[in-house]
C-alpha cells in the first residue's frame, strides 16, 4: 500500500519538492493576506459619501441633470458633491431630482 519511492535519493527529491511547493503555498497565502489588509484598511480609510450629489450634464457648460443623495445608486460618472444649500438651490432652479433616491422629499422640497 506504500506509494511512496523506497529508495533514499527519490524520497530526497520528493521531500525537496515538498519543501518548495510548502513554500510557494505559503508564499501565497502572505500575499492574500496582504492583499486583505489593504483592502481593509481601504475601506476603513474610504470617506463617507456626501449628503448630496449633482449629476452633471455632458460636455463643456452643460447644465446638470440630476440632484441625488449622497448614497444612491443611479448616481452617474460625472458628479460633484454638493452642501444641503446647493441642493436646494438646484431643485429650486429647475434641475431634475432623481426618481431613485428622492432628494426633493427628503430635503422637503415637494
Amino acid at each position: 500500500m506504500n506509494d511512496l519511492p523506497p529508495d533514499l535519493p527519490r524520497l530526497r527529491t520528493l521531500e525537496t519538492w515538498l519543501v518548495m511547493t510548502l513554500e510557494r503555498v505559503r508564499q501565497q497565502i502572505a500575499a492574500a493576506e496582504q492583499q486583505e489588509r489593504e483592502r481593509q484598511q481601504g475601506e476603513e480609510r474610504r470617506p463617507p459619501p456626501p449628503d448630496w450629489v449633482l449629476e452633471l450634464g455632458i460636455g463643456v457648460g452643460a447644465p446638470p441633470s440630476e440632484v441625488h443623495a449622497g448614497g444612491c445608486y443611479a448616481i452617474g460618472r460625472r458628479r460633484r458633491p454638493i452642501t444641503r444649500e446647493q441642493a436646494l438651490e438646484a431643485l429650486g432652479e429647475g434641475v431634475r431630482a432623481c426618481v431613485h433616491c428622492r432628494p426633493d422629499t427628503a430635503l422637503g422640497v415637494l
